[in-house]
């Protein structure tokens, strides 16, 4: 998939009106790391919009080669079966209402929104890995002190929002280790990857 991909990206996609859209984009990062997230974040939605419209193929390639590395890390990350994998074109996890069973797993999605309180969350095993991957996503996460948590983010185009300190732009990235770590009973690893993302981590 990701050969694939790239093949499909070396074509000749980049027109007038994709020059435009990224034209847009970086003046959009550029707004947002001024300060100015409203205004920000409207020019990136007008350049995505105007890359959909004149590069579906880019579009596609770019989801084929997300969905390429997802497999790949799945495996890394998973070594072991028994673990849960899902893929879909849009997904809502509201994991912040109510008790929910908390299990190693992968998710890809082209959009997707995801709610996770860990504190409510139920382990079925002393080390749980959960990855979720896509083209655009929207996480909230909270974490309580009693578990030993690791967390690894990575967002091309959006932020991340770190118990309060938040990070926007372009490649924004996270790595986080709580202190307790190495000494609960229960640890739980959090990997999240978005090229369009907005990725929003409380302490509680």
């Amino acid at each position: 998939m990701i050969c694939i991909g790239m093949l499909m990206l070396s074509g000749k996609w980049i027109s007038f009106l994709s020059l435009v859209a990224l034209l847009l984009l970086l003046f959009g990062i550029y707004k947002i790391r001024n300060g100015d997230i409203k205004k920000g974040y409207t020019f990136l939605a007008i350049g995505a919009i105007l890359i959909l419209l004149d590069n579906l193929i880019l579009v596609v390639a770019i989801s084929l080669i997300s969905l390429g590395l997802f497999y790949g890390k799945s495996k890394k990350m998973h070594p072991n079966e028994g673990f849960i994998q899902k893929m879909s074109f849009m997904s809502n996890f509201d994991w912040d209402q109510s008790p929910w069973v908390m299990k190693s797993m992968s998710v890809w999605h082209v959009l997707g929104e995801s709610d996770l309180d860990l504190s409510l969350g139920m382990p079925e095993e002393r080390e749980t890995i959960i990855v979720f991957q896509g083209v655009m996503g929207d996480m909230d996460l909270d974490i309580p002190d009693y578990y030993g948590v690791e967390i690894e983010a990575f967002v091309l185009f959006g932020s991340i929002d770190f118990d309060g300190k938040k990070d926007s732009g372009m490649m924004n990235r996270l790595t986080w280790k709580s202190a307790n770590y190495m000494d609960t009973d229960y640890k739980v690893k959090v990997i999240v990857s978005y090229i369009v993302g907005d990725i929003d981590i409380r302490l509680i």
